[in-house]
């Protein structure tokens, strides 16, 4: 694939099977919204069912090599364990714990995920069974933030974050050029195909920020790019609206599960002004129709994967015709 930074080209040759996930067109929806074209990029196809995948796993197997003077991620895989690596830690409302320690039962180290209590069991269960060390913190997702950042700054271990307020953070620099892989996959899927809308979720704002980085590098950028959020956490929103950063406080809690956060990641915010991105800010009632109206549409409910061995956690699953209820939108192009 053109265009993609050696590591992350490396990150996919430990990929057994690797293919992009599926971009597929959603005409009935474009009908009933009125539109021309609708297509939807199915990202609960990856490993692990989530994009995640491809920051979290890709930003803590870096971490692990640079912290052994290993030269590669395959030297690091290929000799697991040895030398003695240091711990992963982060914070995690679930998908990134998931992808962080997949990366640490890969490489051979050990892990520590930092959990608020309104996760449920069964995200925490699905980390655990990679061998990490869960950690619950009472509060929102952010005071797990601070949690794990507290750890990591005890020495406990390397912080892999998905959000940050240093905009020179090395871990969470590789956290999004690894989610910069899915445009370079659009690239090749769009062809001549030119969107004039990009519709994409944010929980920080780090999908966002590197869908749009990268779709601009490749001169694909959209007309239009829209940050959708739930109004219960629309932390994106109001970084946007005042400039910087500034936290949500009070209750946090939303239908749209793991988007129920804060504070806005200060890298992701500076790229998404440097573009004009805007923000869609969507309440629980409508959150609940968008549910049933993508299932009418083609749409699927996100996959729940199971206990799978670390050499597995590669392997996509098998291609399906119908899509995926977490998407994004271009021409008007979704995620």
């Amino acid at each position: 694939m053109k265009n993609l930074p050696d590591e992350v080209a490396a990150l996919l040759r430990l990929w057994p099977d690797y293919r992009p996930t599926p971009l597929i067109e959603l005409p009935g929806l474009a009908k009933e919204c009125g539109v021309g074209e609708i297509m939807a990029k199915l990202e609960a196809d990856r490993p692990l069912g989530n994009f995640k995948s491809l920051g979290g796993m890709y930003a803590g197997l870096r971490a692990l090599a640079r912290a052994a003077g290993l030269p590669s991620l395959e030297t690091l895989v290929a000799r697991r364990g040895a030398p003695k690596l240091p711990r992963l830690i982060c914070a995690s409302d679930g998908n990134h714990g998931l992808a962080v320690a997949a990366a640490a039962e890969m490489a051979g180290a050990p892990s520590r995920i930092f959990l608020h209590k309104g996760v449920p069991p069964e995200r925490a269960d699905r980390i655990a069974a990679r061998g990490a060390d869960i950690q619950w913190i009472e509060g929102t997702y952010d005071d797990a933030v601070l949690a794990a950042s507290r750890s990591a700054s005890a020495g406990e271990g390397l912080l892999i974050a998905d959000t940050s307020d240093d905009p020179g953070d090395p871990a969470l620099g590789d956290v999004m050029q690894g989610y910069e892989l899915i445009a370079a996959e659009l690239a090749g899927q769009l062809a001549e195909r030119r969107p004039t809308h990009l519709f994409v979720q944010a929980g920080v704002g780090g999908l966002a920020a590197a869908l749009v980085k990268g779709l601009a590098d490749r001169q694909l950028l959209p007309e239009r790019i829209l940050v959708v959020e739930p109004k219960r956490a629309a932390c994106v929103a109001r970084a946007l609206a005042t400039g910087k950063p500034e936290l949500i406080e009070g209750h946090l809690g939303t239908s749209a599960e793991m988007l129920s956060c804060g504070l806005a990641s200060a890298p992701a915010v500076e790229i998404l002004l440097q573009y004009s991105a805007e923000s869609l800010v969507v309440g629980e009632d409508r959150l609940a129709e968008a549910v049933v109206t993508l299932d009418r549409a083609g749409g699927q409910r996100p996959r729940n994967p199971g206990r799978q061995d670390w050499r597995d956690c590669w392997r996509p699953p098998p291609v399906r015709k119908r899509g995926t209820l977490w998407v994004s939108t271009v021409r008007q192009l979704c995620f």
